[in-house]
């Protein structure tokens, strides 16, 4: 089963998800706010990815802004930063396709046909 990481409030999650829905797609919606991924599963999520760890960021994002995170994730180790993503889903890129063969964040409606249809 597809899984999608996303915050309710999010148009660009909105979007995902409409289009899912329009392509008659099955995914389990999770609140990334109320039920982000924990260290490991970012860990595990981020290796089936293969993609850069700071691609997992949500840099558009206020927390990442108020954290000043741009600044400080360049001299931050792998655990360091896997961590603190793990401690807010707020920080996490969204939405987050998990799918059987492949993990893609972001909407970018290309990337999500290549990878469900």
């Amino acid at each position: 089963m597809n899984k999608v990481y996303c915050y309710s409030k999010c148009s660009t999650c909105k979007k995902a998800l409409k289009w899912l829905d329009d392509n008659n797609i099955k995914y389990e919606q999770i609140d990334i706010k109320e039920d982000h991924p924990d260290e490991s599963t970012l860990r595990k999520l981020h290796k089936k990815s293969g993609l850069p760890l700071k691609k997992f960021f949500n840099t558009s994002g206020m927390l990442y802004r108020d954290m000043e995170l741009s600044k400080k994730l360049p001299d931050m180790s792998d655990d360091e930063q896997f961590e603190l993503l793990a401690s807010d889903g707020m920080l996490v890129k969204r939405p987050l396709l998990v799918t059987e063969e492949k993990v893609l964040t972001g909407f970018k409606e290309s990337e999500w046909k290549d990878a469900l249809l």
